[in-house]
């Protein structure tokens, strides 16, 4: 039997469960899991913020583990067969229908109305598809990329859900070199997002966000500057990224706080005829009212929404890390890992901001 952590339902206790081997089909594979990662979406599917999910689940969307075994033959992106042993990891979205407007026009699989998740749109009784488990049954079509020999799924993991987000949004950025680039939320998206838009050339990156442990990664990270929303009022926070960019604001400004009025702080923040990208509002956790004259006209603001990823976002993060990863300490975003039993202490710490990355470890 594999055991697996499994969220009955909102606000409802993490339970363990023991479920069957999978029956095998053919262009699938089996994971023994290695790590998978609690994230904030993990938070607010333990709080009902995500609609239509099919209680119960077994969480944890962005996983890596070690093929134990396939059936048939398998390839991945790049042509190259799979074998048992391989470290791997796999893009969560599933059954994109490539047929749809969204798919074919729109050229956003993100939107596709056909769209599943592992670990958060499929329920605990379609089998083992969350990470939170010994095992994950990867279904036929999974895309599936093998870890560069160079990258240890430690390192991957650590950036996690937050990497491939991140790198979506530095990619809607559209960061030049020479940017100052403001970065709203000192999460794992935001803290991937310090790394990333050094990479893409911004020249001063500013982190906005807390509590100070956080704030200490991003300075390990590269961060140039760090202002603590916890200590600072916004509007002396407005006034130091003014001070910092000869009264302008900055080019580009990223927001990954989940907040809602980190929407129009974000706006705030940047200059006129600059760039805000929206990465941060996955759930719905209210409105907030802006000034569109003077905050989005006048300004002359492009204002980018910035919703998943898809595989691209995946595969390219993935080399990027394992060709940067000595450059960045990316693993200093770990804070602790937690065995199964422990994963609603681990939803918990993150609820409370007291760790950075959480890894759920259940073999």
């Amino acid at each position: 039997m594999v055991r697996a952590a499994v969220m009955p339902g909102p606000h409802r206790s993490i339970e363990i469960r023991e479920y069957e081997y999978p029956t095998m089909e053919t262009g699938s594979v089996l994971l023994r899991t290695i790590a998978s990662e609690v994230c904030g979406t993990d938070v607010h599917l333990w709080h009902g913020q995500l609609a239509e999910v099919p209680y119960p689940i077994i969480p944890g969307h962005v996983s890596v583990g070690a093929i134990a075994r396939i059936e048939g033959e398998v390839c991945d992106v790049d042509g190259v067969r799979l074998a048992e042993g391989d470290v791997v990891t796999f893009l969560d979205v599933h059954e994109t229908c490539g047929s749809c407007w969204y798919c074919n026009v729109a050229g956003t699989t993100t939107r596709c109305p056909e769209r599943r998740v592992y670990g958060i749109t499929y329920g605990a009784e379609e089998g083992l598809l969350g990470g939170w488990s010994e095992y994950i049954y990867l279904k036929p079509g999974v895309h599936i990329i093998k870890l560069p020999d160079n990258l240890p799924a430690r390192t991957f993991i650590s950036g996690g859900c937050g990497l491939p987000t991140a790198f979506h949004a530095v990619q809607r950025g559209r960061i030049q070199m020479g940017d100052t680039v403001a970065i709203l939320g000192s999460g794992p998206v935001g803290l991937s997002a310090v790394i990333l838009a050094q990479l893409r050339g911004a020249t001063q990156v500013i982190l906005l966000g807390g509590p100070a442990h956080r704030l200490n990664t991003g300075q390990s990270l590269g961060a140039d500057h760090v202002l603590d929303i916890g200590a600072m009022p916004f509007d002396q926070r407005l006034k130091a990224v003014q001070d910092l960019t000869g009264g302008r604001g900055a080019d580009v400004t990223l927001e990954a706080a989940g907040e809602p009025e980190a929407v129009s702080q974000a706006m705030a923040l940047t200059r006129d005829a600059g760039t805000v990208v929206i990465a941060g509002q996955y759930t719905d956790a209210g409105e907030v009212s802006i000034n569109p004259h003077t905050l989005l006209n006048k300004k002359h603001l492009d204002l980018r929404g910035c919703w998943g990823t898809d595989f691209s976002h995946l595969y390219r993060a993935i080399r990027v890390m394992a060709k940067h990863q000595s450059r960045f300490p990316w693993t200093e975003m770990i804070s602790k890992e937690y065995s199964l039993e422990e994963a609603e202490d681990a939803l918990r710490d993150v609820q409370s901001l007291s760790v950075t990355k959480a890894l759920i470890i259940p073999n």
